[in-house]
């Protein structure tokens, strides 16, 4: 690394150490962008690059569009769409070892693609036509599959999603939210190219530059958001639409430091192995490899594969479009004609550069006390929720659902708990049951239906409320929305029994071994923090299959039985047996022998 540092130091200088905050963005400004690095451990680095763009909605409402896609305003006028937020999510957030998720968990969804939005509609089957236009329309535009997502995938929240922007009384009254998720759509580079053709520098410029698809799909988490909302000032006038698009995904620092021509991951040599000699286990012939215990050294160009493209020229001059978050402790190089801006806690750097120059970043070896210590990287925030869900049960014919939520806060934490499930997942609503467990006294449990009280607590119920709509066959999916309480250290096992239903034959999909994919649980908190969104892992589940070699079978074996019933019969009845001195002369044969006559007496 010292080698490297050396060769850098002709075109990287040691950054300024100016103590002061990023100055936020202002409101008025058409254009942002900026990316956040943060280091993670195990040797994971969180990339969060955001994009913001407004447009007056004077403007947009005359088809004048500047910095705002047309592609995209031509869509939500069309299909009368006032908020619009659409989600491409691929992996899973390990908020165990990562923390909290960022940007609270709002620009995340499910696994797949999730879409919901507020359309104006004067009654709900306006509502369900401008829903499969708008559907439609992005399936098109994104090169996705949202065109799939119909009435049995479409639900209607109540009280998990609230509206982002700000709209007025009379905007309200007719708005209607819908919401459609498909967890089995898989989101590649189709997906990418069309989301950096919406920005104003279509990614040949500024952070967007750095976004490469090798890159972006190999990581273990990564979330493409766009939301579309109205943003108006306390007086009401100068209202704009912005349109925010983020991309979130968590790399591993020594695969992507690996080099494109040596693609499949190969063992370090023995000698390169850090082993963490704290393991009683370890000598000389055995070793516990943990890389992440001497910290992270990489640069912009290893992470990403390329240099940032100077910035682009729309964006605003006043924020620094690359933020980096590590301690002052660490030494950090940068392209010479940067400038650095620290801020006052010590924790966050951001910078500046020309326009029109590369730029890259060298993030040095950290000491060896300090990666032992832990003081290398910005300790990540512990989440206000833990949530994870998993089938239980066995056979074919029933099974169950268990969520488990925990509050690792000193706070009650009160929020949504919403499920969409498919119509042949048909749950038992009366088998709903929660169990509390306190993380200090594991062993003191309680079971109820409606509500539990542990000792210790304030008796309280964990149910507050319960929204229920069935499913109908074919038709709609079920919607369940639970309003949760859980105390402080507390532990809350969710339950309920289902029953699987068989589907027609033509309803199975090319892969029906492979199981049926079941979207995520979306939880929004409400006390103490509103707003928090988290969602769970998505689940498979196994339907009864019928073995579809059978119809091919009967197939074969009736047509081959009909085939030679069919044609014996026809023999029998057309064919008529005649004497050999009876029979005609064949055509043919009497033609030839004409032609021959004919041919000899030429010849004479």
């Amino acid at each position: 690394m010292r080698g490297l540092l050396t060769l850098l130091l002709g075109s990287l200088v040691p950054c300024s150490f100016a103590a002061a905050a990023s100055s936020p963005p202002s409101p008025s400004s058409d254009y942002h962008e900026q990316l956040n690095l943060r280091p993670l451990p195990l040797n994971s680095l969180l990339a969060s690059f955001n994009f913001r763009s407004n447009t007056s909605l004077a403007d947009f409402e005359a088809h004048n569009f500047r910095l705002f896609p047309r592609s995209l305003a031509q869509i939500l006028q069309y299909a009368g769409t006032r908020e619009l937020h659409l989600r491409f999510t691929l992996g899973r957030w390990d908020a165990e070892r990562w923390g909290a998720r960022p940007w609270d968990g709002t620009r995340e969804g499910g696994t797949g693609v999730e879409l919901w939005a507020w359309l104006d509609a004067k009654t709900d089957a306006e509502a369900a036509e401008n829903w499969l236009t708008l559907t439609n329309a992005l399936s098109g535009l994104f090169c996705a599959s949202l065109n799939f997502i119909d009435e049995t995938r479409t639900i209607r929240p109540v009280v998990s999603f609230q509206p982002e922007g700000d709209h007025d009384n009379a905007t309200l009254a007719n708005l209607r939210l819908l919401h459609g998720v498909l967890p089995h759509e898989v989101v590649c580079t189709e997906n990418l190219t069309p989301f950096l053709k919406l920005l104003p520098c279509k990614g040949k410029a500024g952070i967007a530059s750095l976004l490469d698809g090798h890159k972006l799909f190999d990581a273990s988490f990564q979330s493409m958001a766009i939301d579309v909302r109205p943003i108006c000032p306390p007086g009401g006038e100068g209202c704009v639409l912005e349109m925010e698009q983020t991309i979130d995904m968590v790399l591993d620092v020594d695969r992507s430091k690996r080099p494109r021509d040596n693609p499949i991951p190969r063992p370090p040599p023995a000698d390169q192995l850090v082993c963490d000699t704290s393991k009683s286990y370890h000598n000389d012939e055995t070793c516990y490899p943990v890389d992440h215990l001497q910290g992270q050294d990489w640069t912009l160009s290893e992470i990403f594969g390329r240099t940032m493209k100077g910035t682009c020229p729309l964006s605003n001059p006043d924020e620094a479009p690359v933020c980096l978050h590590v301690p002052n402790s660490r030494a950090v190089f940068s392209t010479q004609g940067t400038h650095e801006v620290k801020s006052m806690d010590g924790m966050l750097r951001c910078y500046t550069m020309p326009q029109d120059s590369d730029f890259t970043l060298v993030l040095a070896k950290p000491e060896p006390d300090d990666a032992a210590a832990g003081r290398d990287l910005v300790q990540p925030e512990r989440p206000l929720l833990y949530a994870e869900r998993s089938f239980m049960g066995h056979g074919q014919e029933h099974g169950g659902v268990q969520a488990i939520l925990t509050n690792p806060s000193d706070e009650e934490v009160e929020f949504v708990y919403m499920e969409s499930l498919p119509w042949f997942m048909r749950i038992y609503l009366h088998t709903l049951s929660t169990r509390i467990s306190s993380s200090s006294s594991p062993d003191t449990t309680a079971t109820t239906t409606n509500s539990a009280a542990l000792a210790g607590t304030n008796a309280s119920s964990i149910i507050q409320e319960i929204y229920y709509r069935p499913a109908l066959d074919r038709t709609r999916g079920t919607q369940l929305e639970l309003l949760m309480r859980i105390p402080p250290h507390c532990t809350v096992f969710l339950t309920y029994d289902f029953e699987k239903s068989i589907l027609r034959y033509t309803e199975y999909p090319p892969d029906a071994n492979r199981g049926f994919d079941v979207a995520a649980a979306v939880i929004t908190t409400r006390a103490p923090r509103r707003g928090l969104n988290l969602r769970t892992t998505s689940l498979l589940l196994y339907l009864p299959t019928p073995d579809f070699s059978m119809p091919y079978n009967v197939i074969i074996f009736t047509s081959t039985a009909i085939a030679l019933t069919f044609g014996g019969l026809y023999n029998i009845l057309v064919r008529r047996l005649v004497g050999a001195d009876e029979a005609p002369p064949p055509v043919l044969k009497a033609k030839l022998a004409a032609l021959m006559g004919r041919l000899k007496g030429l010849k004479k």
